[in-house]
């Protein structure tokens, strides 16, 4: 599975390809803060609705055909639900570090 550093994500979200972000906080962290910008389209499907996914099952929000970055506070949970959805067929990356890595670099 890839990962994808802040830094690498950025410049993502600066180029012509929309960025779709799939966040796996609960949606209360998610409302206080997540990545914004009009090259993000941003999702937030907390961890528990990917853990309990089983196979045959699918994320109707997100087609397998386009590429997504899981993130989470810290990476831990987004490499966990990022495994989850690359055995069901998903092209995923996670973000090294989570938001604390991300905010951490746009400071």
């Amino acid at each position: 599975m890839k990962r994808i550093s802040p830094k690498e994500l950025l410049e993502r979200i600066r180029g012509e390809e929309k960025v779709l972000l799939l966040d796996v906080r609960a949606e209360e962290k998610y409302n206080v803060y997540h990545i914004e910008d009009s090259q993000v389209l941003s999702l937030n499907i907390p961890k528990t609705v990917i853990f309990n996914l089983e196979e045959g099952n699918e994320l109707a929000q997100i087609s397998k055909e386009q590429r997504l970055v899981v993130t989470c506070t810290t990476g831990n949970s987004a490499t966990r639900c990022a495994a989850i959805l690359d055995g069901l067929g998903y092209q995923v990356e996670v973000l090294e570090g989570g938001l604390t890595a991300w905010k951490e670099y746009r400071k």
